[in-house]
């Protein structure tokens, strides 16, 4: 895989870490309780957010906005003990760069204006400079990590390759990805074509949120699932191992998360990746992928005759258990975590829901679930 390289000297200065808890978890390191955060934190279930959204006049302003990009950030920090901060942006602003056409119909989810499902579209997307085209996200990431005065790390994110792709293709999200299935099946080689594209925007993408101030960084391959066994390998995990394996090579000490919704049928796959960590939905008992990294850790230490250290894990409450009552929430939260160390190891874990919080939970129920968490005893 060639690869643009923006990597660079950081030129910022910013705060000690103040709560390392998360950082340490992932290093498999002693921690005082379970590390807590949530995908989509900052979002349309804060009545506070929905009003920041509303002055910058539409959710892509919203992210191009720093100082508003910063606050709303910063919002669920300040209701909740949260461990760690979520760049506030969209996993589709690579295709936006590309000039895709970016758009949000209400109640529909994110649309493009154009599709690439022949050779002249894809010829016609540009190979990005990221610090260019999408700047303002690394001026997001700086300001944010500015404000945060080390008060918890803050990560980044992309989308993976297949994921982005797929909404390339179909124009927006799908059931049944149509297209992209049809192209996965009839015509793999241009798919192989947008995939490695994406997987270079992608990798330099995160390296460049690195070097602005993320201290943490996560591929979210949130179709995933929907691939068959041989695909998910082929047209999945192979380009997120790449762009994995390139970051660890420029930033050593950054853990890398992977989450694949849907996923759990390939942890023994994605174990040989140099992923720090990987991310669970609902559907994968926590106890169950204890046994299947750690199996897989002795199997590759064998192989490579050469200690391999096994996976953190991160995940994986049903966001809809948020729609519970307190009590129906705190007895969820006491079985994932007894789940989570049942085999002993009091470490190596990060608590979060299985995908992202909804736009229809009361946030004192957010509350329940992060204090519920830090109130579990190790």
């Amino acid at each position: 895989m060639s690869v643009s390289g923006t990597t660079q000297a950081p030129q910022h200065k910013f705060a000690p870490l103040k709560n390392d808890r998360l950082l340490r978890a992932l290093r498999f390191e002693p921690v005082d309780t379970t590390p807590v955060w949530m995908m989509r934190q900052a979002g349309r279930y804060l009545p506070e957010y929905k009003a920041t959204r509303a002055e910058a006049g539409d959710f892509m302003s919203l992210c191009r906005d720093t100082a508003r990009a910063t606050e709303v950030t910063l919002q669920p920090l300040r209701r909740y003990d949260l461990d760690a901060a979520i760049l506030f942006s969209d996993i589709l602003t690579i295709p936006d760069a590309m000039g895709l056409g970016l758009y949000f119909e209400t109640g529909e989810g994110p649309k493009f204006k154009y599709t690439v499902r022949r050779q002249s579209d894809l010829e016609q997307l540009p190979t990005l400079d990221v610090n260019d085209s999408l700047d303002y996200v690394m001026r997001a990431v700086t300001s944010i990590r500015k404000e945060l005065n080390g008060q918890v790390p803050l990560f980044g994110f992309s989308g993976s390759p297949w994921t982005l792709a797929t909404y390339m293709v179909e124009g927006g999200s799908s059931k049944d990805y149509r297209y992209t299935k049809e192209m996965l099946y009839n015509k793999p080689e241009f798919l192989h074509q947008l995939l490695e594209k994406l997987t270079v925007a992608v990798t330099d993408y995160l390296d460049a949120q690195i070097v602005a101030g993320a201290q943490v960084v996560q591929i979210f391959d949130s179709w995933g699932g929907a691939l068959g066994h041989r695909q998910f390998i082929e047209f999945s995990h192979a380009y997120n191992q790449r762009i994995v394996s390139a970051l660890k090579l420029r930033h050593p000490t950054v853990p890398v998360v992977l989450f694949t919704k849907g996923g759990g049928l390939w942890l023994d796959v994605q174990a040989e990746s140099d992923a720090d960590a990987l991310g669970l939905d609902w559907t994968m008992p926590l106890d169950r992928a204890r046994k299947i990294l750690t199996e897989r850790q002795r199997q590759l230490t064998k192989q490579h005759k050469k200690i391999q250290r096994s996976k953190a894990i991160q995940g994986n409450l049903d966001p809809a258990t948020l729609y519970g009552s307190p009590e129906t929430i705190r007895a969820e939260v006491k079985s994932m975590l007894d789940s989570a160390y049942a085999l002993g190891d009091k470490t190596g874990y990060v608590a979060n829901l299985g995908h992202g919080i909804t736009q229809w939970v009361n946030p004192e129920h957010a509350k329940v679930f992060i204090d519920a968490v830090h109130e579990y005893a190790l």
